[in-house]
């Protein structure tokens, strides 16, 4: 049979390098994207559509014409930028699921994905190695939206089988697309950087260690994810998935060895400081490896050497 599916959310981080990969093995007619603004290059995108995810009747209509196969809901106010603005970030990141999960039960979609994040948990959770399963306690509207978000995959996924899929993300490293106003945004800024001016100021002390995924390890297994079978699914809240941990300091001492002359420098009193001291350090992703065999192919030094290659 064959698929179409859209991408909500498609000009950002994830979206923009995950509508490519999804195009390559599907073909580029059965990939539909859809943002609140067009691409940046719309010209190369005809498969574009300007949907706000709050607008359930302009997405019925949606729906309706495409009766998409597969769904992957991104877009989502992320948690520095909805600190500014919670309640703009609830409402996005909550009426918008619920619109499309509704939306997916009545046209009958057979999967979509919802993607989580390490946001979930929170200053009482382990912060080493973090498991599956552990204390909860999210203090940002981020992350209050994200644990809610997953109670609500569950409760769709066992109330009317919508078969929805989730991953925890950490931050995530692209040198594509900028990131989009999240607490882990400095391990993108610093290539840049690195490149540009030959030094950074870090908003993050030295030795604050945050899961980190390079982007190629994060679509890879996103697609992994979706193709699996649905009995190895056991998880129906969300996935951990780990990739990478690191400092901004051991991260400078990866880019020093590239670039010799790069300076690292670090802000204090960053709000976000206090976002990243409530996350874990590192993540148990054995349950990923364990259902859908899940495992990154990149350590620090090849992310590094990847991003500073690309980065002109």
């Amino acid at each position: 049979m064959s698929e179409t599916i859209i991408i909500i959310g498609s000009n950002g981080q994830i979206g923009t390098e995950l509508a490519i990969s999804l195009r390559k093995i599907y073909g580029s007619n059965a990939v539909i994207t859809a943002d609140i603004r067009p691409p940046k290059t719309p010209a190369e995108d005809e498969q574009f559509m300007l949907i706000d995810v709050l607008d359930k009747k302009k997405l019925h209509q949606v729906f309706k014409k495409y009766k998409p196969t597969q769904i992957y809901l991104l877009a989502a106010m992320l948690s520095a930028t909805g600190e500014k603005h919670p309640r703009v970030a609830w409402e996005l990141n909550m009426d918008g699921l619920f619109n499309v999960f509704d939306l997916a039960v009545e046209f009958g979609t057979k999967k979509v994905f919802w993607p989580s994040s390490i946001a979930v948990f929170g200053p009482n959770s382990p912060r080493k190695a973090t498991p599956q399963y552990s204390v909860m306690d999210p203090n940002t509207i981020y992350g209050i939206s994200k644990l809610a978000g997953e109670r609500f995959c569950e409760y769709y996924h066992s109330k009317y089988s919508l078969d929805v899929r989730s991953i925890r993300y950490p931050g995530l490293i692209s040198w594509k697309t900028a990131p989009g106003g999240g607490t882990t945004d400095y391990a993108v800024e610093i290539f840049h950087a690195a490149r540009k001016e030959g030094k950074y100021e870090s908003f993050l002390s030295a030795n604050t260690a945050l899961p980190m995924l390079y982007m190629e390890d994060a679509i890879r297994g996103t697609i992994q994810l979706m193709q699996a079978p649905a009995d190895k699914i056991l998880q129906r809240s969300s996935y951990n998935m780990g990739g990478l941990s690191f400092s901004p300091s051991e991260l400078g001492e990866a880019i020093n060895r590239h670039l010799p002359e790069f300076k690292l420098t670090y802000k204090v009193n960053d709000p976000r400081q206090a976002i990243a001291d409530s996350w874990p350090a590192s993540i148990d992703d054995s349950e990923a490896q364990k259902d859908w065999g899940w495992k990154p192919a990149f350590d620090l030094d090849k992310m590094v050497e990847e991003m500073l290659l690309n980065i002109k």
